[in-house]
């Protein structure tokens, strides 16, 4: 039977994890042992949750800003294997593995090729991201915006994973009018043989991206979104929301057709939604931040499998706070955080990213993940992760004495 997360009565390691303030001074926390959250022995019933994964680089890859990503494929498919032994489904090559931000197309078609594999091996469940990110050019016709994506549709499908079709920075400087979108959305989904998610990324995530769908107002916007999703819902599996806005995909999903599934995007306010509101609705998830919760966010759907709602609340309302300093602004160096997680935890030998990304944020935000994670019960081994944070502190010069102005 899975435990339940209740902090006051966990065991203390008793480790003092030192911590750095946001001023720079130096603190200290009592680690706290891991949950000890079981996996499940079967599907998960009352959710369907999918973990946007993210990719590990070879250590000793030039993992410098423009260089082509050299990715060690062990490891990032091992990272996947485990997303699946807790029930969870893998969203890959989508904003989580640094698309746009330093995996090139050459290696997101590996990517997609190799999870695919793994997933058909492992009985897993995948979706993949579709885009225009193939083509190089910053602009493109409508007509080669189609072609674009209709190109990477064709290779999911291949593959037999399902495609998620992502929002095209192509389009957003293409597109003059909603009408545009209209159109393009419509193409696409016409070829879609089964079933695809589309994914309404905002402009936290992709500053690129504003006045998506047409209209800068969210309303709006979702109004144009609709009316594809009404037209073509024999083809979609559901929308993926990530607007940082519990209430908007609130209204949204509220007016989805029966039969099409709201995945909630929103890493700030994942608890909410999943869990069902007086109506009795709820959203799915396909969350980046679940890449890093993976036990935490199966433990707590199996109790929602068993009927408990207040165990569900007790296990994964702890993780919010720690999500939100990993998205928290600039949202789209959140990848920073993921990686950083997946080294404490164990699941990469080197805190490194495709791109020189785990430059990308402080130490003080790395600390406060660090103690968020530890009181969460989001440390998978916390004596490795005290090993490996107190290493990193002490390259830097900060493990003993005071912090050097």
């Amino acid at each position: 039977m899975t435990q339940t997360l209740d902090l006051a009565s966990r065991a203390e390691l008793g480790s003092a994890l030192r911590l750095i303030g946001a001023d720079g001074s130096l603190g200290a926390a009592e680690l706290l042992a891991a949950p000890g959250f079981e996996r499940p022995s079967g599907p998960l019933a009352s959710r369907e949750l999918f973990a946007a994964a993210h990719v590990i680089p070879k250590t000793t890859s030039e993992t410098v800003p423009g260089a082509p990503a050299d990715i060690d494929w062990e490891a990032t498919l091992d990272y996947r294997r485990q997303l699946w032994s807790w029930g969870l489904g893998v969203a890959d090559a989508m904003d989580t593995a640094q698309r746009n931000m330093g995996l090139d197309a050459a290696a997101t078609r590996e990517l997609i090729t190799r999870t695919a594999e793994a997933a058909r091996k492992e009985g897993g469940r995948v979706a993949v991201g579709v885009n225009t990110d193939g083509r190089d050019e910053e602009h493109l016709s409508l007509d080669e915006i189609e072609a674009a994506y209709l190109e990477q549709l064709e290779f999911a499908e291949d593959r037999g994973v399902i495609p998620v079709i992502m929002s095209s920075r192509h389009l957003a400087r293409a597109a003059r009018s909603p009408r545009d979108y209209v159109r393009v959305y419509d193409r696409v989904l016409r070829e879609v043989s089964g079933k695809a998610v589309i994914h309404w990324l905002g402009t936290a995530f992709d500053p690129v991206l504003e006045g998506y769908f047409g209209d800068s107002r969210w309303e709006a916007a979702a109004d144009v979104l609709l009316g594809i999703v009404e037209r073509h819902e024999d083809r979609i599996a559901g929308i993926k929301m990530s607007l940082l806005d519990a209430e908007a995909e609130r209204l949204v999903r509220s007016r989805l057709p029966q039969g099409v599934a709201m995945y909630t995007g929103d890493d700030f306010n994942y608890v909410e939604l999943i869990g069902a509101d007086e109506t009795g609705a709820y959203s799915d998830a396909l969350l980046g931040a679940f890449s890093v919760l993976a036990p935490n966010a199966s433990a707590a759907v199996q109790a929602l499998d068993r009927g408990d709602a207040a165990e569900f609340e007790r296990i994964l309302a702890p993780t919010q706070e720690l999500s939100r300093q990993v998205f928290a602004a600039p949202t789209f160096y959140y990848k920073t955080g993921v990686a950083f997680l997946s080294w404490l935890n164990g699941h990469q030998d080197a805190f490194r990213m495709v791109g020189g990304l785990h430059s990308a944020r402080s130490l003080p935000h790395l600390s406060r993940i660090v103690e968020l994670a530890n009181s969460s019960g989001a440390l998978e081994q916390p004596e490795l992760a005290l090993e490996r944070w107190h290493g990193m502190l002490r390259l830097d010069g900060l493990l003993d004495g005071e912090v050097r102005s």
